[in-house]
C-alpha cells in the first residue's frame, strides 16, 4: 500500500485526515533516514574488510612470490620447470586481482558512502527542519488563535481590529509553512527513488567490473592452468614410478646394505672414533674420515651426529703404517695404530665394528679396495644382438602390431611371468628362432609377447643404449632447449655400434606406430617413455641420485619416438671425431678404475715343456691373424660406407683382464702358481660387432717367441695402420706387478 497524496488545498484546512497522511509520511522519512544510516556503517564496513582482504591476499601473494622449488637432481623437467614458476604465476595472477580490488574499494567510498551521506544530510535533514518549523508555526498559530478567540467583546473596535489582522497574519504565514513542508516531505519522498537507489547501482556496477577483471584475468590463465594440469598429472606419474624404485632400492638396502654402497672418489671412508691425549686423561672422539690409497691421505673431520655440528678443525696425515691393535693391550675393541709421515707418535683409531676395522685395514695396508661391484639387477641370460635377438623382436613387433595395437595399457600391463618364460625359450630356441615365416601363435596373449619383448631386452649383457653413453644422454635431456636435446641426442645415437642402433631404430619405428593409436590404446609418448626408460637407458649403478634421473631417461625415450625419423634416417650435422670420441672415453675413465674391457693385452711368459711350444705358436698365429683380419674387414667396410661414418668406427683393441686371485704375491716368479698365465682377446670395438677369439687364445711360452710373432706380423700391421691412419705397436715388453710381460698397446 502506498503513501496517500497531500494535498497543498489541506493545508489550510489542517484536517485530522491531513495530520493523520502527514505522520505517516514523516514515520516513512524517518525510517529511511535509520536505514541509510545503517546502510551506510554496514558500507564502511564492507570498504574495510574489503582493504583487509585485499592485504591479506596480497601478504598470501608474496609469500608465493617468494617461494622457490628445489628438485632432486642437478636438472628439472621441462613439467618441473612449469610446476616451479607456477607459484609466481599465481602470485601475479593475484596482485592483477587486488590491484583493481583496491580501484573498486577507492570508487565504493565516492560513488557509494558520499552520496548517501549526502542525501540524508541535504534531503532527509532538510526535510527534518522544515518539520521542526512546520511545529513550532503550527504551536505559534494555535497560541494566537486561542488568544484572540478570549478577547471580550467589550475591546474597543479599533483593538479587536488589530487582533484580527495580527490572527490573518499568523495564519497566512503558518499556510505558507505548511505548504513549504508539505513540498519538502514529498520531494524527499520522490527523490529517494533516485539519489537513494543509483549510488547502490554504481557500486554494485564497480563490483561488476572487479568479477569481469577477474573474468578476464581467468581466461588468460586458462591456457598455463592446462599446461599445468598436465605437467603436474606427468609428474604424479612419473612419482609413483619413482617411488617404487626407490622403495624397492631402500629395502635392498636393509637386506644387505654393504652390498649398495656408492662408488666414491675415496678408498674407505666413515666414522672412526680417534684417541686424543688430554690434561686430565685421555678421551675418544668422533670423527667422519676418509682415506686415499693412491696418495695415503687421511682426513679426519670431528663431527658429532648429534648436534650436527663440526666439533673442531680438520686435520690431514700421510699414512706410514697401519697395525691391527691387539685386543689384550687395550680396553677398547676394535682398535688399530695408524703411524703418519708427518706427524710424531702413533694415532689410535676405533672402528664402529670388526668387519669395519677389518675393512679399514684392508684400505690402509695397500690391499685392493672395497668397492661394491656394478651389477646389473637383470638377468643376464643369453641374450644378445644377433641374429636371434633381432628375429624375436622382430616376431613380436609383428605380432603386436597386426593383432594388438589398439589393446589398452599395451606395454604397461604385464603378463604372466611363467607364460613370459615359456615363450622365451620358444623364441630363443635356436632351432626355430631364424625362422623367419614362423610367427607367433595366436594363443599368445599381447600382453605376455609385449611382456617378453621388454624381458629379451633387459635380458641383454647391458642397456641396448650403452651404461657408457648413459650419463651422456641424461646431460641431453636436461639441456633447456627442445632443439638442442634433439641435436645431441642424434649425435649420441650415430655413436652406438651399429647393432644396438640398428635394433633401437626397429623399436623406435614400432613405439611410434603405438603412439599413433593412443586413442584407442592409451598409450602416449609419454607413457612409453615411461615405460622403456628404464629398460633401454638403465643406469650401472642403482642409487637414489639415479632413480632420480629416470625422469629424464623418460624424456629421452620420448624424443626418440617422436622425432625417429629425423634421428636414424639422417645423419647429425656434426659427429665427434675419433680423436674427440678417444678424449671423451679417457675422460670418463679417469674417475673410476679402469674395467677389465680397458686394461691393455698381456701376454704372460710362463716356463713349459718345450715340445709344445709349437703348437702353442701356432694358435697365437691363428689368434693375431684373426685380429688383423677382422680390423682389415672392418676398415674396407667403413670405406665403402659414407664417410660421416667413418668417425662411428672407433677400431681401437678393447682387452679383457685375465682372472687372476685377490691378492697376489709382491714378486711372483714366473712359474708360480699364482702367475695367471692365459690371456683373453677380443676383437677392436667398432659398430659391427666381430667376433672373439678369446676361447682360442694360448699363452706364449718364452719371450723369444713373442718376439719371433712380433717379426712375423709386423708387415701386415704397418699395411693396416696406415690404412687406417693409426699407429700399433703390435707387442711391447712391459713390467706389471706381478712380473714382466708383453702386450698388445694402441699408440
Amino acid at each position: 500500500m502506498g503513501l496517500p497524496a497531500l494535498e497543498f488545498s489541506e493545508c489550510c484546512l489542517d484536517s485530522p485526515q491531513f495530520r493523520e497522511r502527514l505522520r505517516s509520511h514523516e514515520a516513512e522519512l524517518e525510517k529511511t533516514n535509520k536505514f541509510i544510516k545503517e546502510l551506510i556503517k554496514d558500507g564502511k564496513s564492507l570498504i574495510a574488510a574489503l582493504k583487509n582482504l585485499s592485504s591479506a591476499k596480497r601478504k598470501f601473494a608474496d609469500s608465493l612470490n617468494e617461494f622457490k622449488f628445489r628438485c632432486i637432481g642437478d636438472a628439472e623437467t621441462d613439467d618441473e620447470i612449469c610446476i616451479a614458476k607456477s607459484l609466481q604465476e599465481f602470485a601475479t595472477v593475484l596482485r592483477n586481482l587486488e590491484d583493481e580490488r583496491m580501484r573498486m574499494i577507492e570508487n565504493a567510498s565516492e560513488v557509494l558512502i558520499t552520496p548517501l551521506e549526502k542525501f540524508r544530510k541535504e534531503q532527509i535533514g532538510a526535510a527534518k527542519d522544515a518539520k521542526k518549523k512546520y511545529d513550532k508555526e503550527t504551536e505559534k498559530y494555535c497560541g494566537v488563535l486561542e488568544k484572540h478567540l478570549n478577547l471580550s467583546s467589550k475591546k474597543k473596535e479599533s483593538q479587536l481590529q488589530e487582533a484580527d489582522s495580527q490572527v490573518d497574519l499568523v495564519r497566512q504565514h503558518f499556510y505558507e509553512v505548511s505548504l513549504e513542508y508539505v513540498f519538502k516531505v514529498q520531494e524527499v519522498q520522490e527523490r529517494k527513488m533516485f539519489e537513494f537507489v543509483e549510488p547502490l547501482l554504481a557500486f554494485l556496477q564497480g563490483l561488476f567490473t572487479f568479477y569481469h577483471h577477474g573474468y578476464e584475468l581467468a581466461k588468460d590463465f586458462s591456457d598455463f592452468k592446462t599446461e599445468l594440469t598436465i605437467s603436474i598429472q606427468n609428474t604424479r606419474n612419473r612419482f609413483e614410478g619413482t617411488r617404487s624404485e626407490v622403495e624397492s632400492l631402500m629395502k635392498k638396502m636393509k637386506e644387505n646394505p654393504h652390498e649398495h654402497k656408492n662408488i666414491s672418489p675415496y678408498t674407505m671412508e666413515g666414522y672412526l672414533y680417534v684417541q686424543e691425549k688430554r690434561h686430565f686423561g685421555t678421551s675418544w672422539v668422533k670423527h667422519y674420515c676418509t682415506y686415499q690409497r693412491e696418495s695415503k691421505r687421511i682426513t679426519m673431520v670431528p663431527f658429532d651426529q648429534k648436534s650436527g655440528g663440526k666439533g673442531g678443525e680438520d686435520e690431514a696425515v700421510i699414512l706410514k703404517s697401519c697395525t691391527r691393535r691387539k685386543t689384550d693391550s687395550i680396553e677398547k675393541r676394535f682398535c688399530f695404530d695408524v703411524e703418519a709421515v708427518d706427524r710424531p707418535g702413533v694415532i689410535t683409531m676405533q672402528a664402529l665394528s670388526e668387519e669395519d676395522r677389518r675393512l679399514w685395514m684392508e684400505a690402509m695396508d695397500g690391499r685392493e679396495p672395497v668397492y661394491n661391484s656394478n651389477k646389473d639387477n637383470q638377468s643376464e641370460g643369453t641374450a644378445q644382438l644377433d641374429n636371434i635377438g633381432f628375429s624375436i623382436i622382430k616376431k613380436c613387433i609383428h605380432a603386436v602390431e597386426t593383432r594388438g595395437i589398439n589393446e589398452q595399457g599395451l606395454y604397461r600391463i604385464v603378463g604372466v611371468n611363467s607364460r613370459v618364460q615359456k615363450l622365451l625359450s620358444i623364441l630363443m630356441d635356436p632351432k626355430t628362432a631364424t625362422e623367419t615365416e614362423t610367427e607367433i601363435c595366436a594363443e599368445w596373449e599381447i600382453k605376455t609377447i609385449t611382456s617378453a619383448l621388454k624381458t629379451y631386452l633387459r635380458m641383454l649383457p647391458g642397456p641396448l643404449m650403452m651404461y657408457q653413453f648413459q650419463r651422456s644422454f641424461i646431460k641431453a635431456a636436461k639441456l633447456e632447449n627442445q632443439e638442442s636435446r634433439v641435436s645431441e641426442i642424434h649425435s649420441l645415437v650415430h655413436r652406438l655400434p651399429e647393432k644396438n642402433r640398428q635394433m633401437l631404430h626397429l623399436l623406435m619405428n614400432h613405439l611410434a606406430k603405438v603412439a599413433d593409436n593412443h586413442k584407442q590404446n592409451l598409450m602416449t609418448v609419454a607413457n612409453l617413455g615411461v615405460v622403456f626408460g628404464p629398460t633401454l637407458l638403465r643406469p650401472q649403478e642403482e642409487t637414489v641420485a639415479a632413480i632420480m634421473d629416470i625422469k629424464f631417461q623418460n624424456i629421452v625415450i620420448e624424443i626418440l619416438i617422436e622425432n625417429h625419423e629425423k634421428i636414424f634416417n639422417t645423419v647429425p650435422e656434426t659427429l665427434p671425431s675419433n680423436s674427440q670420441l678417444l678424449l671423451s672415453r679417457k675422460k670418463s675413465t679417469d674417475s673410476k678404475p679402469p674395467s677389465c674391457s680397458e686394461r691393455p693385452l698381456t701376454l704372460f711368459h710362463t716356463a713349459q715343456p718345450n715340445e709344445k711350444q709349437e703348437n702353442r705358436n701356432s694358435i697365437i698365429n691363428s689368434s693375431l691373424e684373426s685380429v688383423i683380419s677382422s680390423n682389415m674387414n672392418s676398415f674396407l667396410n667403413s670405406n665403402s660406407a659414407p664417410q660421416s661414418n667413418l668417425n662411428t668406427s672407433d677400431l681401437e683393441l678393447e682387452v679383457i683382464k685375465p682372472n687372476r686371485p685377490n691378492s697376489l704375491p709382491q714378486n711372483p716368479s714366473p712359474t708360480s702358481p699364482l702367475s695367471p698365465s692365459w690371456p683373453m682377446f677380443s676383437a677392436p670395438s667398432s659398430p659391427m660387432p666381430t667376433s672373439s677369439t678369446s676361447s682360442d687364445s694360448s699363452p706364449i711360452s718364452t719371450p723369444s717367441a713373442a718376439i719371433c710373432i712380433q717379426q712375423e706380423r709386423s708387415f701386415q700391421t704397418s699395411c693396416l695402420s696406415r690404412a687406417m691412419g693409426t699407429s700399433w705397436a703390435p707387442l711391447v715388453p712391459h713390467v706389471q706387478p706381478w712380473g714382466s710381460g708383453w702386450s698388445i698397446q694402441h699408440l
